[in-house]
């Protein structure tokens, strides 16, 4: 399987972030500070809460329910730091943002 087109970079600004259905993942992409556009799974590790539901502060993505948080530029747990998003490969080719989800399983954490 290839990259996908997900949305248009007109779509998604910095600081921004945005729930999208790829080939059956709900993937999160974010447009952190800097303008780096990364892609993670849509769910949180803990409790499989919409993450877009949540807010991002062009640094951070942090979950409504219980307010885990997580790093913009890598997935990786903040609070608390043993758990992670799964992240999708991006690629951007002109105007728009592609996303590749073959090979990536989203993660879960403990409860």
């Amino acid at each position: 399987m290839s990259f996908t087109k997900v949305c248009t970079v007109d779509d998604l600004w910095e600081g921004e972030m945005e729930a999208f259905s790829v080939n059956g993942h709900e993937v999160l992409l974010v447009c952190a500070e800097g303008g780096a556009v990364k892609a993670f799974q849509g769910m949180c590790p803990h409790q499989d809460i919409s993450l877009a539901e949540g807010k991002f502060d062009g640094e951070k993505i942090i979950c409504r329910a219980h307010l885990w948080q997580f790093a913009a530029c890598n997935g990786k747990g903040i609070n608390p730091a043993d758990c992670a998003l799964a992240e999708y490969p991006v690629q951007v080719e002109g105007d728009d943002i592609l996303v590749k989800t073959e090979g990536i399983t989203p993660l879960f954490a403990h409860t």
